[in-house]
């Protein structure tokens, strides 16, 4: 009877292995049960499973450029210092002896009798027009200051010897741009004539209060708006936009993150920097795959997706959520050596959680282990009492 301790022992510690083995190894669903999940429901949506492959990283791509800043809003040129409502004015006057109208000071530099002038400073009414002497209201809204002498001349002649007239624009009320949020001074920022450029505008706001790899930039323009990376618009030049008057530029903290779950080295909330990162570069910063653990064929990217960011056929086959966006499954499949050049493409956007899926062998492996070595150990211990018995006898 004590010599059947031994394999009772062991018989023992097998059954409870076996009653436990369905809490070893798995730290997620399987690659299989994930693909499963094409076509399900969630948030009133349909979750579409998308193989990562050159179509799909360049289209997807081909979206992102499309909501940059310089493809949304546009770039134009400096474009004409116009006069509008607020601003203020000087205006010079003056005619050549013998002086008719004005009298007085003289211009530097030039003989003391060759013309008189008068200097006025106007601002501009809110209907766009200010009062010249002698010449009278004159509308200046939408002119240019070269226009308004112009005008003004012509309203004098007949009136003057030979008139004159220089407009300077001494404060720009109507061309500004509004600069908030995470700068160190919000204001408006008055536009000049060589046409400021967003980092222009954000330099003379006094520059971000976080970090720049930390920070994106809203730009609102006539109801249209674009967001993007303060990192990203300093690396791409094109997307430094010139400003437009009643432009509002939002500066936001916003630290870039992503998830990492799974069959990983580390699985943790990661951050990145805001120019992006692509796959690759996501699961270099994991840790990689384990390979005691990891499935190769089942490297996946959960992400809310922008249905003009998915093919035609998805889009009419797959329902989106309430707030317009379709729950999306991207698999990678580096058995396919081709695979680690589009995790080099494939660029990681925040809030996406990259989940590595455990292969089907690991778990029995992780199993029969741990059945080996209660096997031993059992032996161990049936060893040990049957020593003790036989010294006993």
């Amino acid at each position: 009877m004590i010599r059947a301790l031994p394999r009772l022992a062991l018989a023992l510690l097998l059954a409870g292995a076996a009653a436990g083995c369905t809490t070893l190894g798995a730290a997620g669903p399987s690659s299989g049960q994930v693909r499963k999940i094409d076509g399900q429901g969630y948030a009133g949506g349909q979750i579409a499973l998308i193989d990562l492959e050159p179509e799909t990283w360049q289209r997807v791509s081909a979206f992102e450029a499309s909501r940059s800043l310089a493809r949304r809003l546009g770039e134009s040129g400096a474009g004409e210092l116009l006069i509008g409502p607020g601003d203020v004015l000087d205006i010079a006057l003056w005619e050549a002896p013998p002086a008719v109208l004005f009298g007085g000071g003289v211009i530097p530099g030039l003989d003391a009798g060759a013309q008189n002038r008068a200097v006025v400073q106007q601002v501009v009414d809110g209907e766009g027009a200010v009062t010249v002497p002698f010449a009278g209201r004159i509308e200046v809204g939408g002119r240019t200051p070269a226009e308004v002498e112009r005008a003004i001349v012509a309203r004098l002649t007949g009136r003057a010897n030979d008139p004159q007239a220089s407009v300077r624009l001494v404060q720009n009320d109507s061309r500004n741009v509004t600069v908030l949020g995470e700068v160190a001074q919000s204001r408006r920022v008055p536009l000049g004539p060589r046409g400021e450029r967003l980092l222009d505008i954000i330099a003379s706001a006094g520059g971000t209060r976080a970090p720049v790899h930390e920070t994106t930039v809203q730009v609102s323009r006539a109801g249209t708006s674009a967001v993007m990376p303060l990192d990203a618009i300093i690396a791409d030049p094109a997307q430094n936009i010139r400003m437009q008057p009643e432009d509002v530029v939002t500066v936001l903290h916003q630290p870039y993150s992503f998830i990492a779950l799974g069959a990983v080295a580390r699985s943790a909330e990661i951050r990145f920097e805001g120019r992006g990162i692509s796959l690759a570069q996501a699961l270099a910063r994991m840790g990689g795959l384990r390979d005691d653990k990891a499935s190769i064929r089942g490297v996946f990217i959960f992400r809310l997706e922008d249905p003009a960011a998915l093919t035609p056929e998805t889009q009419g086959t797959t329902r989106a959520t309430e707030d317009g966006r379709v729950p999306v499954v991207y698999r990678l499949d580096l058995s396919d050596a081709r695979g680690f050049f589009v995790a080099q493409d494939f660029m990681i956007r925040d809030q996406d959680v990259v989940y590595v899926a455990t292969a089907p062998g690991a778990e029995l492996r992780e199993f029969l282990a741990t059945v080996t070595s209660l096997a031993f150990s059992a032996i161990a211990i049936g060893n040990v009492v049957t020593s003790n018995n036989n010294n006993g006898n």
